[in-house]
């Protein structure tokens, strides 16, 4: 099991950047592809980005690609969102999550079901 706690959420007006921080506990965290969801009020939990173990072959959903980067230090065990060119369709709370399966070679998950753990989440608001 592994424990996550976001930080680095807040509200910034539409064009500005935050950069969201996940750190983990556990001894598993390095073994497994990180992830980072959002949700909007009165909308379901939507893929953002994943980075697998060996930080290697991100993937990104289409409408943050060229503006969010995810990157892990494995050794802070920390994994981070940089978000900029921020827009309000970007609003939301967005969690932290870990695959449930540990070393996955398979393509990059983005599914809600291929994550086991989840932090609590941290509210991003961006206004116009």
């Amino acid at each position: 099991q592994v424990q996550l706690q976001e930080s680095g959420g807040g509200l910034v007006q539409a064009g500005g950047s935050l950069r969201l921080s996940c750190a983990a506990s556990g001894r598993t965290y390095s073994s497994r592809t990180m992830g980072w969801f959002r949700q909007a009020p009165g909308k379901e939990r939507e893929f953002v980005a994943a980075i697998p173990w060996s930080g290697a072959r991100t993937a990104l959903v289409d409408s943050v690609k060229g503006r969010f980067t995810i990157s892990r230090d494995n050794a802070k065990n920390t994994v981070y969102l940089q978000m900029n060119s921020l827009r309000p369709e970007d609003t939301g709370i967005y969690y932290c999550a870990a695959d449930k399966v540990p070393f996955r070679v398979a393509a990059v998950p983005t599914l809600p079901a291929d994550f086991g753990s989840w932090g609590q989440g941290t509210q991003v608001t961006v206004f116009a």
